[in-house]
């Protein structure tokens, strides 16, 4: 599927002169774009688990940084043929493979965003490597996209494994329990969720008793066996983590009410929680649950404003990777209107070592290392129903984790 962004905004329409004067690169014949365009491809699950989180909708966020940027720079914008293809990557490796590859080929996509799904991530990423193509990964949370699989094409953008174990793993065995049973998807993910949750909980003085994968995709939506197994363990935990996302992570909540394991003295930590979530399940299924956040739509009046305009073009609140495609839409297209090319390995250059702050990024930088982009994190707790007092304000922020603090440090695997 192929969107063309013409426009600066829905009421104005940019015309770009060929040679204007000013400041930045002009559309000149010594430019050097690919086709005299940039094309920015969005890979993601839009019918599966993943699909509400990201999905369409992010498609939507590369839209409006597109037109952001576009009514930005107007007729000194590095070109004003800026457009948008996307597919449906199922969450399965092998189409994420195939799709990468066609979008690099046969669509000339310059860049590819989002990819949830870490096993599917890690295959666009050797795609990239191979290409020579930019890749932005925003919905993928393994560390090893800046770790033994980090390359100079690939940059890790909105959060990873490392630091949902830090903010969540680390306070709740603090504050509410220091036995836990982890419940987890089994596969990249997963399994990186719960090294990074065990290590975080183990130096925070907890002990995991137990831990089960479950499988991924777990088509019969059936946890029973696994949430079931949790009293009876000795000892028997303080916590259960579960480490799902999406619906299948709706699904385990929805069953942990049902037999009522919270009476049963298990309480409930979630590794990795999406507004869209909060949202499927009410409030009131969650209210009290901690956990850490990359971005809160309305964490500040800059927040909002983004996710005014967001609800007006897509009909709902964004979630972070929503805000966190846009931003690295428009930072992607930023690096190649400072360079004057789309060349990968020149925008490669100007983007590492560079600091950014924008509506995602707080205190951002673009570690030139191993890629990885660090930002502010955030600790966060759903409200009970009752202080709920508008449609999708279901968080409140407890703590801003520190840019510095919320990631780990570059990894000696990593050889860019």
């Amino acid at each position: 599927m192929r969107r063309t962004m013409g426009v600066a905004a829905a009421s104005a329409v940019v015309v770009l002169v060929a040679g204007c004067g000013g400041g930045g690169p002009q559309s000149s014949g010594d430019q050097k774009l690919t086709g005299d365009k940039i094309v920015l491809g969005v890979l993601n699950d839009q019918s599966g688990a993943y699909s509400e989180l990201s999905g369409k909708n992010s498609v939507a966020a590369v839209e409006m940084a597109i037109a952001d940027f576009t009514a930005k720079y107007g007729d000194k914008a590095v070109t004003r043929d800026i457009t948008v293809e996307t597919a449906d990557h199922q969450n399965k490796p092998d189409v994420a493979n195939s799709k990468a590859q066609e979008m690099y080929d046969r669509k000339g996509v310059d860049l590819i965003l989002d990819v949830p799904t870490s096993s599917a991530a890690l295959k666009v990423a050797d795609v990239a490597k191979e290409k020579k193509k930019l890749y932005f990964n925003i919905g993928a949370a393994t560390t090893d996209l800046t770790g033994k699989s980090c390359n100079k094409y690939t940059f890790h953008y909105a959060y990873d494994t490392y630091m949902l174990a830090n903010g969540t793993g680390k306070t709740t065995t603090e504050q509410i329990g220091k036995n836990w049973y982890i419940l987890y998807p089994n596969y990249a993910f997963g399994q990186d969720m719960e090294k990074s949750f065990s290590t975080a909980i183990t130096a925070a003085g907890g002990t995991v008793v137990g831990k089960d994968g479950a499988p991924f995709p777990n088509t019969s939506g059936d946890f029973s066996t696994f949430l079931l197994k949790a009293p009876g363990l000795n000892p028997k935990p303080d916590v259960l983590g579960t480490m799902q996302a999406g619906a299948e992570l709706v699904n385990v909540v929805k069953q942990y009410n049902e037999f009522k394991l919270r009476d049963k003295g298990v309480g409930l930590a979630v590794g990795l929680m999406f507004l869209t979530d909060i949202h499927s399940l009410t409030p009131a299924a969650l209210a009290g649950t901690t956990y850490t956040d990359a971005w809160y739509w309305n964490f500040d009046a800059k927040n909002r404003e983004f996710a005014d305009r967001f609800q007006q073009k897509a009909g709902t609140r964004p979630t972070f990777a929503h805000a966190a495609n846009y931003s690295a839409a428009l930072q992607y297209l930023e690096a190649v209107q400072a360079a004057g090319t789309d060349d990968a390995d020149a925008v490669v250059k100007g983007l590492e070592g560079k600091t950014v702050e924008d509506v995602f990024l707080r205190n951002g930088k673009i570690r030139a290392e191993d890629h990885r982009v660090v930002h502010d994190a955030y600790l966060a707790q759903v409200k009970p129903q009752s202080e709920v007092s508008e449609p999708w304000d279901y968080v409140k922020v407890l703590k801003t984790i520190p840019a510095a603090e919320a990631f780990r440090a570059p990894s000696a695997d990593c050889k860019l």
